[in-house]
């Protein structure tokens, strides 16, 4: 049997968020895996207790002795954040270059895990050698420090997988795109290219960020009183920028939220941001003159515990924002997030607080490849098959359309769990890996159909309640059960309980509880009846708990 190469999403294809990708080469039942990037997404309010949503690994667990590694391509939490939850169950090297290594570090610090011995620092433009894939790293340029694409040589062909890019012309921080090395690699000759579909109905190039640093200084340098300024923690361009604004307009820059302190800290330590101005305590800001002060938070996308949400709603320690001060959004609004930006901006205007976004002002641009961008990238690296990811169905349907329009002979379209083969032969969908998404529910991961969401939702749509049924050795109801509810529209308690009582006692008379299958036959007994007792009286159909204590 031949040698085949095979590429498997298992996150991140037919979604934005939580991407995980696996390559694997050899004869079938004998493939060596390796995985690219590890991602979370983040849970919206219908999903009561959950925070964090990453791929279900269960495909490439089984497959463990067989994987090779984790190849990171850059730090953005929908690349590494299922990292630590996930990594004890492959117990595999993992290979970053080293502002990302950093932030793994962090991450699994913070569960106490110790993976000093897995992780392997890869220098920019680096190699990694994990045979049969030999991997490239080649520095491309995105919203966030040390962006990676990956060239990955096999005995059946070079794949390049670009991860989140885009082509900025003046980074300001990081190295350039790498086109040159980019082109030879297109001139080399490349099967796939495994590409980012995020910003693929954006027409023209994404811009860069020093058009964003001359625009925001215009506008910090009109503005008269307190400045607030909310961005993505990870984009140490743009925080490098409001360093430079602050200076430029004769101010002191003072950095609030974990995520911007956790940054800055690490971009330091990789050698970054080190001719910027000193920032100051948010503490020590207090004392500082209105205008002379500008605070760089997180919290850009409204989220209820960001720095920005805490001082608009006047529960900040350190930081309060009054009439006449602006804040600025530097960032897009991601879809799913309008409801909660908006109110947080409405407030803001309401209390008299000037708001400038990308609505009304250029202060932000894109990581992500437009229109033109892809176009380039086509022409430089001429795939001879193409795979678009990273996007809704949407996104990458309209990648295949573009794909053909730039004359790809072979775009292939998948979906999370499809395998694809690559070589030999034409590339093609020919197999479904078991995907699907798992949450972190406190500490634990559970699968989506988890009883506890479920119970959760119940309990958050049509409320609780609970009876406790005391009963005699005889078998009677020993006094009035014990009623305890919440969340039950109820205004009439008194006549509500009362009828609960009698509907109670009248199933509890049918039964004579000598055994363990008659308790357990009460029990569904008296949910059915508590249950319909609620719908009558409120309309609800409460989560319903019932104890018997025998006394």
């Amino acid at each position: 049997m031949k040698d085949e190469l095979l590429f498997c999403p298992l996150g991140g294809s037919g979604e934005i968020g939580m991407n995980m990708n696996l390559f694997a080469y050899g004869k079938p039942g004998e493939h060596k895996w390796i995985m690219v990037d590890i991602g979370v997404t983040f849970a919206d309010d219908t999903l009561p207790g959950i925070d964090l949503i990453y791929p279900d690994p269960g495909f490439i667990v089984d497959k463990k002795d067989d994987l090779l590694g984790i190849i990171l391509t850059h730090a953005h939490e929908d690349h590494i954040g299922a990292i630590a939850h996930l990594w004890p169950q492959l117990k595999c090297k993992i290979f970053a270059t080293p502002f990302t290594a950093v932030l793994i570090k962090e991450k699994f610090k913070e569960k106490n895990i110790d993976v000093t011995k897995f992780l392997k620092i890869v220098q920019l433009n680096g190699t990694v050698n994990l045979d049969p894939f030999k991997i490239e790293y080649i520095t491309l340029t995105h919203s966030i420090l040390e962006p990676n694409g990956l060239r990955i040589e096999t005995p059946a062909g070079v794949i390049l997988h670009t991860g989140d890019w885009k082509i900025d012309p003046e980074p300001l921080i990081g190295e350039k795109i790498n086109s040159d090395r980019l082109k030879e690699i297109g001139n080399e000759g490349v099967l796939a290219m495994i590409c980012d579909s995020t910003n693929v109905f954006s027409m023209g190039k994404a811009g860069s960020e020093l058009d964003v640093r001359k625009s925001l200084l215009n506008i910090m340098g009109s503005l008269k009183k307190r400045i607030v300024m909310a961005s993505f923690a990870s984009n140490v361009a743009r925080m490098e920028t409001a360093f430079y604004c602050a200076e430029k307009t004769g101010r002191q820059i003072s950095l609030v939220g974990r995520s911007m302190h956790r940054i800055f800290k690490a971009a330091r330590q990789c050698g970054y941001l080190k001719n910027v101005i000193e920032p100051i305590d948010a503490r020590d800001a207090k004392k500082i003159a209105r205008e002379k002060i500008v605070y760089l938070c997180t919290g850009s996308q409204g989220e209820p515990m960001a720095a920005l949400m805490r001082i608009s709603s006047n529960t900040h320690p350190d930081v309060f924002i009054e009439k006449d001060d602006a804040v600025i959004f530097s960032s897009k609004i991601i879809p799913g997030n309008e409801k909660k930006l908006y109110k947080l901006q409405n407030q803001l205007v309401k209390d008299g607080v000037e708001v400038i976004s990308e609505e009304s002002e250029f202060v932000h641009v894109s990581g992500h490849p437009n229109r033109d961008d892809l176009r380039e990238m086509y022409d430089w690296v001429k795939p001879q098959c193409a795979v678009p990811v990273h996007g809704e169905h949407r996104h990458m349907i309209e990648h295949m359309k573009f794909a053909k329009e730039m004359k790809v002979p072979h775009p292939v379209q998948v979906e999370n769990g499809d395998i694809v083969k690559l070589a030999p032969g034409k590339p093609h969908v020919f197999d479904k890996a078991p995907s699907g998404r798992l949450y972190l529910d406190g500490n634990m991961s559970v699968e989506e159909d988890a009883q506890s969401i479920k119970d959760r939702k119940n309990i958050s749509a049509n409320g609780y309640m609970e009876v406790t049924i005391l009963i005699t050795a005889k078998g009677n109801i020993h006094k009035r059960p014990v009623l305890t509810f919440r969340g039950l529209p109820v205004y009439d308690v008194d006549e509500f309980i009362y009828e609960l009582e009698e509907a109670i006692e009248k199933t509890t008379r049918t039964f004579s509880i000598k055994s363990k299958k008659q308790e357990f036959n009460l029990i569904d007994a008296l949910k059915i009846t508590c249950r319909k007792c609620a719908k009558d009286f409120t309309g609800k159909r409460p989560f319903i708990n019932i104890n018997l204590v025998r006394i």
